[in-house]
């Protein structure tokens, strides 16, 4: 079954169009992305490893995330990748778009989730996901600088938005 998404403008205003997964948007249109970083209390992020079968970045660790679909804002697109990725609800009273980036085609809220989440309670979604684990700022650089992490741009600048005020 296709996916269907709502369409934006640079303004983030929706246009009253929608696009199917894949279609390639005009140049000025958009669709809403969300990055979902868990922090815990140990200052540590939920990763996880991408399934050997997707299409981007197979078995490289990320971030949770996806595409918001058609009718969703930001904050239930944040809801909904994280249940069917982890099996698991976000703490929205403790979360916040921390910055959006922008890509060619995509608005993407980066979400910072201040949550402590046992993870043998994750439920993956093994069409998806193969592991999940706790790692420090630190450890994603590393991975990331190994190309075992998916090089987001916008890493130092996460990190040093969830540092305590």
């Amino acid at each position: 079954m296709p996916e269907f998404w709502d369409v934006y403008d640079r303004n983030r205003n929706k246009t009253g169009r929608t696009a199917i997964r894949g279609e390639k948007l005009a140049p000025g249109e958009f669709h809403l992305v969300v990055h979902i970083w868990i922090l815990n209390s140990n200052g540590e992020y939920l990763i996880q490893k991408r399934a050997p079968h997707v299409k981007g970045f197979p078995n490289m660790w990320a971030t949770t995330g996806g595409a918001a679909v058609m009718g969703d804002d930001s904050a239930a697109a944040c809801v909904r990748e994280t249940k069917e990725e982890l099996g698991i609800i976000p703490d929205m009273e403790n979360a916040e778009v921390a910055f959006t980036v922008f890509r060619e085609a995509s608005i993407s809220d980066v979400w910072l989730v201040r949550q402590n989440v046992d993870i043998a309670e994750c439920v993956l979604q093994k069409e998806e996901v193969s592991a999940v684990k706790w790692a420090t700022p630190e450890e994603i650089l590393s991975m990331a600088n190994r190309g075992e992490f998916v090089h987001y741009r916008y890493l130092h600048e996460l990190f040093a938005a969830a540092l305590p005020a």
